[in-house]
């Protein structure tokens, strides 16, 4: 790696990555390419967060409900076709460039951190 894409732990811990649970997702009727808006428990020190993600290509709304992803908290809201996403859920791009989900592989609290 480059240094000039090094960072140093202090800047690393400023990112706020959490483990929350999907309680609903609907698809996003706005957004131009196809997405969903979902709704994210992180438990009860950060709640119920929103997120606009375009991950359609690899999941229905059915399989994602009860599903543990890890996103981002402390970025500021961005307004997405009319929604405000409160939250960067994370992901990988495959081969083929469809986003996979991050998460942990057993379950944990929600509104855990990555450490």
């Amino acid at each position: 790696m480059s240094s000039d894409r090094t960072i140093d732990l202090e800047t690393f811990l400023a990112v706020d990555i959490r483990c929350g649970t999907v309680r609903e997702a609907v698809p996003h009727p706005r957004a131009r390419k196809p997405a969903y808006v979902l709704t994210i428990d992180f438990g009860p020190e950060i709640g119920l967060r929103r997120s606009s993600a375009q991950i359609t290509q690899l999941y229905r709304p059915e399989e994602l409900v009860g599903r543990q992803v890890a996103a981002v908290v402390n970025l500021p809201p961005r307004r997405i076709a009319g929604v405000v996403s409160e939250v960067l859920v994370l992901g990988f791009a495959d081969k083929a460039g469809r986003v996979v989900l991050v998460g942990p592989d057993r379950p944990v609290p929600d509104g855990a951190r990555l450490f």
